[in-house]
């Protein structure tokens, strides 16, 4: 890395670390009063945007009991469908072990699962189904893993059974996360470790577009089981991507 990059690297660090101090105390003040704090929103929009993510929202979002279901390229899905939409995510077990980062997330009430583990699946979906009965929206990223660039894989069907039943009200919302000329640079690339990849973003010059294409959304009842609504959603955004 160029003494240029890693000054940029530093500056943005730099950034984020002021955005995080202006919001915990703010988050503690509302918590006080019992007040829905709009900072976690707030902070980890703008930790997208310091990291030179420009988004833009194509549709409506829905407000409430929704159920985001999204491709998925790099950790930047995360900072920008959340500064979007304020949702809570469904992630990887591993990442709540990872220093602030895990504490961030669970800060926006995350719901920590452990792939590959079928033993743990009905707990999983038991505390999926209690975020959405708390009032919250929640976004999974059903490819489980991504490929570089642009690639939209299989989706997987097990956690989407916190649907099947679907709780009264909620409705699923496909989103397509495009990073369009951006995608190859930003996405991880096969066995590329996490902290580079946040050193390749982060070191790059100016900022990139994400658009974030909030596509019609659906009741899940109406679809059927899990690997139905996992399938109605992944056709939603692979039609909406080769439009």
């Amino acid at each position: 890395m160029s003494a240029v990059a890693a000054v940029r690297v530093g500056m943005r660090v730099a950034a984020m670390a002021a955005a995080l101090l202006l919001a915990l105390p703010l988050h503690g003040l509302w918590r006080l009063f019992r007040l829905p704090s709009p900072w976690p929103r707030f902070l980890l929009g703008t930790i997208g945007r310091f990291a030179g993510a420009r988004r833009i929202v194509a549709g409506t979002p829905l407000r409430r009991d929704a159920f985001f279901v999204a491709n998925h390229q790099s950790w930047l899905d995360i900072l920008v469908l959340a500064g979007a939409t304020g949702t809570a995510f469904i992630a990887k077990r591993e990442l709540a072990k990872v220093p602030l980062i895990g504490w961030l997330c669970a800060l926006n009430h995350t719901v920590f699962v452990a792939r590959g583990d079928r033993m743990a699946i009905g707990t999983q979906v038991a505390d999926i189904k209690a975020t959405l009965d708390a009032g919250w929206s929640v976004a999974i990223f059903p490819e489980g893993t991504t490929e570089g660039g642009a690639a939209l894989l299989p989706f997987k069907a097990p956690l989407l059974s916190a649907l099947d039943p679907a709780p009264p009200r909620v409705r699923v919302q496909p989103v397509w996360i495009d990073y369009a000329a951006a995608a190859d640079a930003v996405s991880w690339v096969g066995d590329e470790h996490g902290l580079a990849n946040v050193r390749k973003i982060l070191s790059r010059q100016g900022t990139f577009a994400v658009t974030l294409h909030m596509l019609e959304p659906f009741d899940p009842a109406a679809v059927g089981n899990r690997k139905a609504i996992a399938a109605e959603a992944r056709a939603r955004i692979e039609a909406a991507m080769t439009a």
